[in-house]
């Protein structure tokens, strides 16, 4: 892997002639804060789900999920050990794809309804999503969208306790959680310390139930997060490390987690790659992808790590124009070999590996054949400019940069 070594502002055109090495500058005396919340890893540790809501000091939690994860066995499991550790779970399975501000709504009432102290979520980036904001709104007043932005939220909510079964989301680790506003159809990002999860179980033995769709589109959101993170104008040396072992993960075992879905140690090596791109992103944040993306799936209810998925090797390519140097550590550890003496070039074979990626996983090559039309692209432009993540982006964007982004991934 290309070496890298962080020094002040100043010094770097020189001492990469001089060293022959990459170099990453730093803000002079930049502070870092990093949230992560309890972490635990390993096949086999849903078991562990009812232990970790009664540390947490909750006796009757909201359990949080999908028809697709009840059908897959998995709450009924859960169940299971959470009766063992005296602790009584109320099932809502009402949340949709990409959460929406209606399924935050039907949510708070059950728990309210029923009681609840603490909520559990057992499924993917929706179900985790809809959890945080039904916490959120459990002690806060107001609507969910009313939150929108980063520390809005002012009450402290119950205790959470997220169990993933797909390899991408990064939600069970992260500061975010993601809804789509029905009224003006796109997502809002709602950020803060309060929704950083109090325990995250992640069993890489429930990514085996997913389909095989899911798997893919989740995989390439967390390669998305990792290449997003590492280039932000957040990144910092604690995330860093995070998110270039994701990168390596999901390229030594996608591939192989597909062609044999009950492959432990490549479901296992996805499960690591989505938590610690979770964990970079959740502290670095993320880019002009996901800015693109909310847009684009909160106006047509679109997967979003396809919406990624197509979008991500444009945005390398814009920002690599100008901001070329991050992305080298990220095609090394895709196994392409970075040129110091010509880095767009290398950006450029890496925006290719990520679309070769993509198509090899059954991901659609760009944005008209989902549904995607010309004229929708300056809505995506204007709102993509308000979302959170389109100020860490490496590269200033105007909405023209982002139609031209869209138009080249139509």
């Amino acid at each position: 892997m290309a070496r890298t070594i962080a020094v002040m502002p100043g010094q770097k055109d020189i001492d990469e002639l001089l060293t022959g090495k990459k170099i990453t500058t730093y803000p002079r005396h930049r502070m870092l804060k990093y949230l992560v919340p309890e972490i635990i890893f390993g096949v086999g540790s849903l078991a562990e789900v009812g232990d970790a809501l009664r540390r947490t000091g909750a006796t009757h939690p909201l359990l949080v999920t999908d028809p697709g994860v009840c059908a897959a066995g998995w709450v009924e499991r859960a169940l299971v050990h959470i009766g063992e550790s005296g602790v009584e779970a109320t099932v809502w399975d009402g949340v949709s794809s990409n959460t929406k501000d209606t399924d935050v709504a039907r949510g708070l009432e059950r728990f309210r309804e029923t009681a609840c102290d603490s909520v559990v979520a057992i499924g993917g980036g929706s179900p985790i999503d809809a959890a945080k904001a039904i916490a959120v709104l459990s002690t806060n007043e107001g609507g969910i969208l009313d939150y929108e932005g980063v520390d809005r939220i002012t009450s402290p909510v119950p205790p959470m306790v997220m169990v993933p079964t797909t390899g991408g989301t990064g939600a069970d680790v992260s500061q975010f959680c993601v809804v789509t506003d029905t009224t003006r159809r796109l997502k809002v990002t709602i950020g803060g310390r309060v929704l950083v999860p109090d325990i995250s179980i992640t069993d890489p033995y429930l990514l085996t139930t997913m389909p095989q769709d899911i798997s893919a589109y989740t995989a390439i959101d967390a390669l998305a997060h990792a290449i997003e993170a590492y280039v932000s104008k957040g990144a910092n040396f604690l995330g860093d490390a995070h998110a270039l072992s994701a990168v390596q993960s999901i390229s030594k075992h996608l591939f192989v987690s597909l062609e044999n879905p009950n492959d432990l140690a490549a479901r296992e090596g996805v499960a690591r790659a989505s938590l610690q791109a979770g964990l970079a992103f959740s502290n670095a944040l993320l880019g002009a992808t996901h800015a693109i993306s909310h847009q684009i799936g909160g106006f047509l209810d679109l997967h979003h790590g396809m919406l990624n998925a197509i979008l991500l090797p444009h945005v390398i390519r814009f920002n690599g124009a100008t901001h070329p140097y991050r992305y080298l550590d990220i095609a090394e550890a895709l196994g392409i070999t970075a040129d110091l003496s010509n880095p767009r070039c290398t950006v450029e074979l890496l925006a290719d590996r990520v679309q070769h990626i993509a198509a090899e996983v059954g991901i659609p090559s760009n944005l008209s054949s989902i549904g995607v039309r010309r004229e929708h692209i300056p809505r995506f432009a204007e709102n993509a400019l308000h979302d959170a993540y389109i100020t860490t982006n490496p590269r200033a964007l105007t909405a023209e940069d982002v139609c031209e982004i869209c138009v080249a991934a139509l």
